[in-house]
């Protein structure tokens, strides 16, 4: 897993609005400058937040990118709840989890 080319892609799309641009029109044009799992490629291509969390992305940083897919605050909880049911545990990162509950 390559979580800190994932939480630096996304650390960089929330401050540039430009890249916002571009990742909206062509997520490939943007995902293809960094070294990514298939997971994780999948998951930013497809702005699976609740993924992401999974794959141990900060909230801080995903919180915004969640934002930009248009998700609402109740529907960005919401997600990683959902996720710690269908992908278990959070796997890396500061919210890793080991009794199946997560941090959310």
């Amino acid at each position: 897993m390559s979580l800190y080319q994932t939480q630096k892609l996304l650390y960089q799309l929330n401050k540039d609005v430009q890249m916002q641009t571009s990742f909206l029109a062509d997520h490939e044009a943007i995902l293809s400058d960094f070294k990514l799992t298939q997971e994780e490629h999948d998951a930013l291509a497809n702005k699976d937040i609740g993924l992401l969390y999974i794959l141990g992305v900060n909230g801080q940083i995903l919180m915004h990118f969640a934002a930009m897919c248009g998700l609402a605050w109740p529907e960005y909880i919401q997600a990683m709840r959902d996720a710690l049911a269908v992908h278990g545990n959070v796997r890396a990162g500061l919210y890793v989890t080991t009794d199946g509950k997560g941090a959310v």
